[in-house]
């Protein structure tokens, strides 16, 4: 990887809960192999000061030390990271709408991968159910890691599903940004449009299987066409190549080969960034056992 294209700040949220702190400890790893400069931010949301003001009164001395509290247990968990970084940890409290916090922070330290938790007690216990981190996913233009897994080691192998498409170059290009080092599997997923329609159409079994069979020569040559644009040696990657449902087929292929993190693009750019995230995308954060990335089509975003 040239060092052009390395991290060099990450921004990692937390509520403070101990799940949460699977994704700080995850950050902290990515940003010591990277030698990137980590920034630990904890919003203390809008709603939450809203009822301790309504019914404590403005003055209340609740809400600061509230505040104090937070910036304690931030700067006691950068201080427990600071063995294993070779950038300073900043740490930053702030107040208001969570999703709005985090998006200004990033924009602020230029941050090339925000990371967050997949559970929490507070904003980031739903991932996959309209919570607050999802809404950050549709929101963010910028890299999101979503953390499951306690980090107890550095990711071993990464899965990284591939359409050939722009997102394709940008999903792979983060996979070695975040895990250098790291095998990559690139999964390409196919099926035979209409299938059902060509039978009863009178196309014949022996031309339907031809289909199949270039279909699968022709993915495996833009496979090697792909890992060769990337660089990537012989054994910095596996190709794989299957037919059937994608979302299923990212699901147990990221178990059959062992994969601790999932790389993603996601869709939808401006004025269509507040709908949903793709419906692949949403399966996969809801279904993954490991980590997931999600990237944007292009990361010059």
């Amino acid at each position: 990887m040239h060092a052009s294209n390395a991290l060099r700040n990450i921004l990692v949220a937390t509520d403070l809960s101990s799940p949460a702190r699977h994704a700080v400890r995850r950050a902290a790893q990515v940003a010591s192999a990277s030698r990137a400069s980590l920034t630990v931010i904890h919003v203390a949301g809008g709603s939450v000061l809203g009822e301790l003001q309504r019914w404590l009164g403005q003055d209340s001395a609740t809400e600061t030390a509230l505040l104090e509290t937070a910036q304690h247990t931030l700067q006691t968990l950068s201080e427990s990271l600071g063995g294993h970084m070779v950038q300073p940890v900043h740490q930053e409290v702030a107040r208001g709408p969570v999703v709005d916090r985090i998006i200004d922070a990033a924009n602020r330290v230029a941050a090339g991968l925000i990371v967050i938790g997949a559970h929490g007690t507070g904003y980031l216990r739903r991932l996959a159910l309209g919570s607050t981190a999802e809404r950050l996913l549709r929101r963010s233009r910028r890299p999101v890691l979503v953390v499951r897994q306690t980090p107890h080691e550095p990711y071993q192998r990464v899965l990284v599903p591939v359409d050939f498409s722009s997102s394709t170059n940008a999903a792979i290009e983060l996979a070695r940004q975040v895990a250098p080092n790291t095998p990559l599997v690139l999964l390409h997923v196919w099926s035979v449009p209409y299938e059902g329609k060509l039978r009863f159409a009178g196309v014949s079994q022996l031309t339907i299987d031809h289909y199949r069979r270039s279909a699968r020569e022709e993915a495996l040559q833009k496979m090697h066409q792909l890992a060769a644009r990337h660089q990537l040696a012989v054994d910095e990657w596996t190709p794989c190549v299957m037919e059937g449902d994608v979302t299923l087929q990212i699901s147990e292929q990221e178990q059959e080969h062992d994969c601790d993190l999932v790389v993603i693009g996601k869709h939808g750019h401006h004025f269509v960034e507040e709908l949903l995230l793709g419906s692949v995308t949403q399966r996969v954060l809801a279904d993954a056992q490991g980590d997931v990335l999600v990237t944007p089509s292009s990361l010059d975003e």
